[in-house]
């Protein structure tokens, strides 16, 4: 019998960077939802992690199939793995950029009138059915006014002004980044021809 621990380890540590890494926001044209975008240049989810952080380096060596979930090696091995995530490092030459990241929608808000703050992640899922990212592939996202019809895990283009901060969420992670006023574009899948 496979123990959950492992799995569970191994999820966090090698699928979900890998899963941020391959962002697989789908094709589609935006509908619009505020102002342009069209200015801000483009990041892609990788760019916001410094090129010097492993999170992973320290547990390369460690034989994850000997730990049961209840041993406590595992349970401190955990709690250090989030600690190392909630306060992953941002890559600071953004800071203060204008930039446009296409990212699934993590509501904060909700209101009849639509949502007006969330988190943007770089996988399905991210934040809600997995644990959270590491805090450098969170991006805090305010915009001006609540954007309709937009809903859990809905793929959007958003831009601004990305600030390098943190924001804590009780129930959904830490994230590294912000952009407050930020334009915020729905996808459409687009018709086959």
């Amino acid at each position: 019998m496979r123990r959950f621990f492992s799995r569970a380890v191994l999820a966090v540590l090698l699928l979900a960077p890998a899963a941020a890494l391959l962002t697989g926001c789908g094709p589609g044209t935006a509908a619009m939802q505020g102002t342009s975008t069209a200015a801000a240049p483009e990041l892609k989810w990788e760019e916001l992690i410094p090129k010097s952080w492993d999170p992973t380096s320290r547990y390369r060596n460690i034989s994850l199939e000997a730990l049961r979930d209840n041993d406590p090696r595992a349970i401190q091995m955990l709690d250090e793995m989030r600690a190392v995530w909630d306060n992953a490092p941002v890559n600071v030459a953004l800071d203060g950029k204008a930039a446009k990241l296409a990212g699934f929608v993590v509501p904060l808000d909700a209101a009849q009138d639509g949502i007006r703050e969330f988190l943007l992640v770089p996988y399905f899922g991210a934040c809600i059915h997995t644990p959270p990212p590491p805090a450098n592939q969170i991006v805090h996202v305010i915009a001006p006014a609540a954007v309709k019809g937009l809903h859990a895990m809905d793929t959007a283009y958003v831009s601004g002004t990305l600030k390098a901060a943190r924001y804590s969420s009780a129930d959904m992670g830490v994230s590294g980044y912000e952009i407050k006023s930020a334009s915020v574009e729905r996808f459409v899948a687009k018709q086959a021809q």
